[in-house]
């Protein structure tokens, strides 16, 4: 059966976006009767006042401690409601529209266009105010925010190994120009035009720092199904990346969701591993838990403090594909434009679900019955080993990164905002408890990033990106599931106004 893990990460069309935080701050806001809630306090603080001024929290007092509200402050009752820092979901892929090509886009300019308004607002939705796209560039970037509600955004330079992963998607010569961070080794011919001194470890981290990049994003992928031979780096490459990358303040993350590239990024010294750990070599094969060897690597990682990003759902959106009522599901209408969820349920709209059935060695029109069996035997050992490789770094304090990797391919069952409650359940069922998802979703992903000046917390000085919340996130995930307000850089939106119309 095909390993699936060609569907875990962005094929080159998602190869975009990036990031600079993107509302203009409202008027003064005020909020009075509240009970914050926020990573680093030992208990929430109860009746208390926040004010905000030009989009950061300027102050935060007992009830009636603080100063009068004026005529041009805007107030909010919190009473019964909880005040929360916002969710950054620290791997996101803003470029492209879920399950469209470039060339289906152009061919269908109204869908496209509702897809690309309505995006932003649905990360929004369900608490997101911060987003890393883990490969972009400062043009993406640009296009990603010129719209009115849009997550403050950050970016990663992806700096992959010249035809390697995941570049070698698109084909020659088109794919240098989308890598401007591209890595050339000593002794590889660069293409046609291309100074291999500007792709060197220390050039490519230099540009990435110029560029505005807060991280870098590498790579080690031998390939999968019909391409088991892609080229990977040198270990002397990255080791030259991660040491130019801490130079320059730039934490190094890297794609890596097997055992061996997981060995790879300790020997490297990478900060954060971008993927739960569910390729498992021979070696390493087990049924119903982790093998001493695979226990072995995540120690190490625990011992390091290596950040660790599960993305549990994105092989859950590959078996989505194949669910015949997933596109009637009422929670995707509320986040996907419905000429879009219509265009999904065309024979155009299934292209992507075709193309994974033949590799799957199934017809597109099989019956439902053999679809599950079939996905199931190929993608259900995979989740499992998945969830077996979290659970057991969430037993031993391992330092987990919240980040979906959304969309993880061109399906369209991963879907912006939605996508990220959805991913919490699978964090639920590995064993993290929604005190734990709430920390890594927040202080945990804007330490590792180095946003915590700005983020992550409740606190006087920091950025107003909050949610005002129905229930104690620190209790249920269902919190995110029914936000009262959402407030972006001091600007408050009600969830009607970010929900499609």
């Amino acid at each position: 059966m095909p390993s699936m893990v060609s569907l875990v990460s962005p094929i080159p069309w998602l190869v975009l976006a990036a990031a600079l935080p993107g509302a203009v701050p409202a008027a003064d806001l005020q909020i009075e009767h509240v009970t914050i809630v926020s990573p680093g306090r030992a208990s929430p603080m109860r009746d208390a006042w926040v004010r905000v001024h030009d989009g950061r929290i300027a102050a935060i007092s007992k009830s009636g401690g603080g100063a009068a509200s004026s005529s041009d402050t805007t107030t909010i009752d919190g009473s019964g409601l909880f005040l929360a820092p916002g969710l950054i979901d620290s791997h996101v892929h803003l470029g492209a529209i879920p399950g469209m090509t470039p060339e289906q886009e152009a061919q269908h300019a109204d869908i496209a266009k509702a897809a690309r308004e309505q995006i932003p607002r649905s990360f929004l939705l369900y608490g997101f105010t911060s987003l890393i796209d883990l490969i972009s560039t400062p043009q993406e970037m640009q296009r990603w925010k010129s719209r009115d509600m849009v997550p403050d955004t950050y970016f990663c330079g992806g700096a992959a190994l010249m035809d390697g992963y995941s570049m070698n998607y698109e084909p020659k010569p088109q794919r240098y120009s989308g890598w401007p961070y591209m890595l050339i080794e000593p002794g590889t011919a660069p293409p046609d035009g291309i100074d291999p001194a500007m792709h060197t470890p220390q050039a490519v981290v230099s540009r990435m720092k110029a560029d505005g990049a807060i991280c870098v994003k590498t790579f080690f992928e031998r390939g999968f199904d019909d391409v088991r031979d892609l080229p990977v780096p040198k270990l002397d490459t990255i080791r030259a990346i991660v040491k130019a990358a801490h130079a320059a303040g730039l934490p190094v993350l890297m794609h890596a969701n097997s055992d061996e590239a997981q060995r790879f990024g300790l020997d490297a010294g990478v900060d954060v591993v971008v993927h739960g750990l569910w390729n498992w070599t021979q070696e390493h094969s087990a049924t119903n838990g982790v093998t001493p060897g695979i226990k072995k690597i995540l120690d190490q990682e625990v011992a390091r403090n290596m950040g660790w990003q599960p993305t549990m759902q994105v092989l859950q959106g590959i078996k989505d594909l194949f669910n015949p009522s997933y596109l009637s599901d009422p929670r995707l209408s509320r986040v996907l434009p419905s000429n879009l969820i219509d265009w999904y349920r065309s024979a155009e709209g299934q292209w992507f679900r075709n193309e994974v059935a033949r590799g799957l060695e199934l017809s597109a029109d099989a019956s439902p019955s053999d679809f599950e069996r079939v996905v199931n035997a190929g993608i259900g050992p995979v989740i499992d080993r998945g969830k077996y490789a979290t659970a057991y770094m969430l037993a031993r304090r391992g330092r987990i990164l919240f980040g979906t990797d959304t969309p993880s391919s061109p399906t369209f069952a991963n879907p912006p905002g939605l996508n990220g409650w959805l991913e919490m359940h699978r964090l639920i069922d590995a064993g993290e408890t929604p005190a734990q998802i709430f920390k890594s979703a927040t202080l945990t992903n804007a330490r590792s990033l180095k946003l915590d000046r700005d983020i992550g917390t409740v606190q006087v000085g920091k950025r107003a990106n909050l949610l005002l919340l129905r229930q104690d996130p620190t209790l249920t995930i269902d919190a995110y599931a029914g936000i009262a307000k959402v407030i972006l850089n001091g600007r408050v939106l009600d969830p009607s106004e970010l929900a499609v119309k």
